[in-house]
């Protein structure tokens, strides 16, 4: 007879203790531990060794088919990817409540089964009606792709043995669940023991899983942090859901680079790619350039994003001066401020600063520093950037400005756009002779602030 005995599990990092204690030792968090029922066989386990008949062969014998990528039929979600959906792969796909995950699993589940590869959709939070209304609003329709309202992970198997899919959904992680574990689904305990049965199945079977999963109010991934671990890819789904503008990034990654980016637009008609997201970073910009406001080249995989950092310098009334960053670093900007303060004498003691960049980017990388001391210099001196002049280049802790990678296609993308000048580093080798563009090279960030600043019109 099993013994039936309790144990409590970290609901945030999946730290199991016999008894309850208020803070995990493990994460350092309050309050998150939750009882679970464990259930021990008193008969003894003999472990058997698996009958496996296939041999282990050397890497060199092994083939690449040429369909081991699945098209998803976007192509910012298969630049994320790596050129598509690998076969066997397990990918998890998180993002806010509300972002519109389902939609983009939907619309990309109706691309797949175009091609005729069929798809088990399994909704384990709605109806097969919901979904079918959400399908017509979207225009998906296809004979091969099959909807199973189900929270049993069993039951679930028992349909994938039956119709075979090649390709399989479950919306939502949190939400189905395996009898072998007692606890309530979106436990610890059965989103793991889930997510093991499912990469099991993947790499068994051969079928391309993709899993859904909700994000909570710290932004983490809900459930154990090995949950990440276990898949193959991790992608978020950013964005403001009361704007149109979505992002999506990859976070891990094994078929592909985890620096890329696709930009989505939230339309009635469901999501549509965008190609070329300068254009829509930079549609609502202001043509009237005011103090504070610089476009940069930031730099995302392999192809450069052009965007606007407005920064605003205002007196303080508060013993110690505010820093707030949106969009960058938070010490990156603390950096920038003290060479601005020991190199070019702008004393910002007495004055709040406040950056932002627009579109909802995260620019973590050095080439956007020379942009984001103009912003700030600017404000302070109430002087203006040229509207038509893109910023580009680091700077060192002695003022300095420093090369940055990819410089030629920031170049060009601010050219196709129709800017009139770019501020670069002084190079030491020659650029081609191919731009269009009055390009700039300055060595010091206070040639840079004496070159393209100006008075505001009046």
């Amino acid at each position: 007879m099993a013994k039936v005995k309790t144990k409590w599990v970290c609901q945030n990092c999946g730290y199991e203790t016999p008894k309850y204690i208020g803070k995990c030792p493990d994460c350092g968090m309050w309050s998150t531990l939750v009882e679970e029922t464990e259930i021990k066989n008193t008969v003894p386990f003999v472990q058997t060794a698996a009958q496996d008949n296939t041999p282990a062969c050397l890497i060199n014998e092994i083939e690449i088919t040429e369909n081991i990528k699945i098209p998803t039929g976007f192509e910012e979600f298969d630049r994320v990817l790596g050129t598509g959906l690998v076969q066997g792969s397990l990918v998890l796909l998180a993002g806010d409540p509300g972002i519109g995950k389902s939609t983009l699993i939907l619309q990309t589940a109706g691309n797949i089964c175009k091609s005729g590869k069929r798809l088990l959709y399994v909704c384990a939070e709605e109806s097969s009606s919901q979904v079918k209304l959400r399908a017509q609003r979207l225009n998906v329709n296809s004979d091969n792709l099959y909807v199973y309202a189900q929270t049993n992970l069993e039951n679930v198997v028992n349909q994938i043995d039956k119709i075979k899919p090649e390709i399989l959904v479950i919306d939502s992680i949190q939400s189905v669940y395996t009898s072998n574990i007692t606890s309530s689904s979106g436990s610890v305990s059965q989103i793991r023991e889930c997510t093991n049965i499912l990469m099991d199945i993947a790499k068994n079977k051969n079928i391309t899983v993709i899993v859904i999963g909700h994000v909570t109010k710290e932004g983490n991934i809900a459930g154990p942090k090995v949950l990440e671990h276990m898949v193959d890819t991790v992608i978020y789904f950013e964005g403001d859901k009361y704007k149109s503008q979505r992002l999506l990034r990859a976070i891990k990654n094994r078929f592909g680079s985890t620096n890329e980016i696709g930009v989505f637009n939230m339309a009635e008609s469901g999501l549509e790619e965008v190609t070329n997201p300068s254009e829509l970073f930079m549609k609502e910009r202001n043509r009237n350039a005011a103090p504070g406001s610089v476009i940069i080249a930031a730099n995302e995989g392999t192809r450069a994003l052009l965007t606007e950092v407005q920064a605003l310098v205002g007196t303080t009334s508060y013993p110690s001066p505010r820093r707030v960053s949106t969009g960058i670093e938070f010490n990156r900007l603390l950096q920038i401020i003290a060479v601005l303060e020991k190199r070019i004498g702008i004393n910002l003691s007495k004055h709040d600063v406040y950056v932002n960049v627009t579109g909802g980017l995260e620019i973590n990388e050095p080439a956007a520093d020379l942009g984001i001391a103009l912003a700030i210099a600017t404000c302070f001196r109430d002087v203006i950037v040229d509207s038509d002049c893109v910023i580009i280049g680091e700077i060192s802790l002695s003022g300095e400005i420093r090369n940055v990678s990819n410089l030629e296609k920031r170049i060009y993308e601010a050219q196709k756009l129709g800017f009139k000048k770019v501020i670069i580093p002084k190079l030491t080798k020659k650029l081609p002779d191919n731009f269009d563009i009055t390009i700039i090279q300055v060595p010091r960030l206070m040639d840079a602030i004496c070159k393209c600043v100006s008075k505001p019109e009046k």
